[in-house]
């Protein structure tokens, strides 16, 4: 397994998600893409997918976390890898969420680590 990067412990998470593009220029060009999320920390999210994305690329997103609660965010893709599974895997960072969001994240990850003891 590689280097952990996350400051946040990640979290597994099995849901599919709706990106939509955001250009930072004036011209504004709507893509959707699916993706499967592979796991979330405070910080970001991990997700794997067919399509080929840029890193440095900014999405739009409601993500629907363990209670069913969505989230809505801005995820930067930050790091990305070819897998031997057809997919690309994807390291994404939020950089757009209200303190609210976060705080749910948080709420969980102090459940989850709980429930181990």
């Amino acid at each position: 397994m590689g280097e952990e990067r996350r400051k946040s412990k990640r979290l597994p998470l099995e849901v599919d998600l709706k990106l939509e593009e955001l250009e930072i220029d004036e011209v504004v060009t709507v893509k959707y893409l699916n993706v499967e999320v592979t796991d979330l920390s405070r910080s970001g999210i991990g997700f794997k997918c067919k399509q080929d994305l840029e890193v440095g690329k900014y999405f739009d997103t409601k993500l629907q976390i363990w209670t069913k609660e969505i989230i809505e965010c801005v995820i930067e893709v930050v790091r990305k890898s070819e897998g031997n599974d057809g997919y690309f895997h994807y390291g994404c960072t939020f950089v757009g969420m209200n303190e609210t969001d976060v705080l749910k994240i948080d709420i969980y990850q102090m459940f989850n680590e709980n429930e181990g003891i």
